[in-house]
């Protein structure tokens, strides 16, 4: 447990100020995690009430961050907002960045950012897809930026997602490690550059079928979210797919499972949707929402969210601290 009195972990020395760039949900929830540690925050994004969207973002998180024993008074006494990118930039240990996923706009961007700061400066980007091969592309020095992907919402889930471009070099990846890991995370990382990542490929696939099977009539949509947190999201939050199916093999594991059951679950695959988000079933789904969950605020829905993953949060960490 963190001490009410925020100080800066000594590990986090050397990665103090950070720049965030983009004031974005990502990008605030960030800025709120970072400022919970002790570090000094400079927050850059050209939109005219970005200090209004950034403090009432922050005042929206604190709950959560106390939740999770990080400390909340005086949070934002080392949070600067500076719409100039160039003063922004200037003596930054570390850039997050969580600007649109534009691959033009980050070349753009990250062309200006290495004209700025150190060569040593840790260059993270918070895209959801792109890979920093992709992004490093024109850029003079990329042997220090890489891919440093969150799950929404950064301050409250674990994940982030590490991934190296084809120019970085070993010592940004452990310090992107090292980096995380500091602030509570879980990073990890990966052996192979792909569009998407891995989360939100698995999300990607999943959200597939959840949307073939509710436009094809069979299950509600509420339903649906209900068939998965009652079922494989149980399952998956404290094993995952492998993990499950191994022990669903009984005592063969895995080999057995696969041995048994896997011409059936290759059949399978074969009928699984492949919908198309045109007009109309864009339209479908999004009466099927605002039925389903129009009628709560979204700030409603998103406070009961947090509360039930700090619960699940909890029971794991306490699971973990028994062994």
């Amino acid at each position: 447990m963190i001490q009410s009195k925020i100080t800066l972990p000594d590990e986090l020395q050397r990665f103090n100020p950070v720049t965030v760039i983009g004031a974005g949900t990502i990008g605030v929830s960030w800025t709120a995690l970072f400022l919970a540690y002790g570090l000094t925050v400079r927050v850059n994004d050209p939109r005219p009430d970005v200090k209004e969207v950034v403090l009432n973002g922050i005042d929206q998180i604190k709950p959560t961050l106390k939740a999770l024993g990080l400390p909340t008074e005086g949070l934002t006494n080392r949070l600067e907002i500076e719409p100039d990118l160039d003063r922004a930039l200037q003596g930054a240990a570390v850039i997050q960045e969580n600007g649109p996923e534009r691959l033009e706009f980050k070349h753009e961007l990250f062309s200006k950012i290495e004209k700025v700061v150190s060569k040593e400066t840790l260059l993270l980007s918070s895209s959801s897809g792109i890979p920093s091969s992709e992004i490093a592309k024109g850029m003079k020095n990329p042997e220090r930026l890489l891919i440093g992907h969150p799950f929404n919402p950064p301050h409250l889930v674990p994940l982030v997602e590490v991934v190296p471009g084809e120019h970085t070099k070993d010592q940004a990846v452990q310090d992107a490690i090292t980096f995380y890991r500091a602030l509570g995370k879980e990073p990890m990382v990966l052996e192979k550059e792909i569009p998407g990542f891995v989360a939100n490929r698995l999300q990607s696939a999943l959200f597939r079928e959840a949307v073939n099977l509710v436009l094809e009539g069979v299950v509600s949509m509420e339903d649906l979210d209900r068939i998965v947190t009652n079922s494989i999201g149980l399952r998956w939050a404290v094993g995952g797919p492998f993990l499950t199916f191994h022990l669903g093999g009984g005592k063969g594991g895995l080999p057995a499972f696969l041995q048994h059951l896997g011409p059936n679950l290759q059949n399978g695959w074969k009928n699984l949707g492949n919908p198309n988000l045109d007009e109309a079933n864009v339209q479908t789904l999004s009466n099927h929402a605002m039925n389903s969950y129009g009628n709560v605020p979204i700030e409603q829905l998103e406070k009961s969210r947090d509360q039930k993953q700090l619960s699940v949060l909890k029971m794991l960490k306490d699971q973990q601290s028994s062994r």
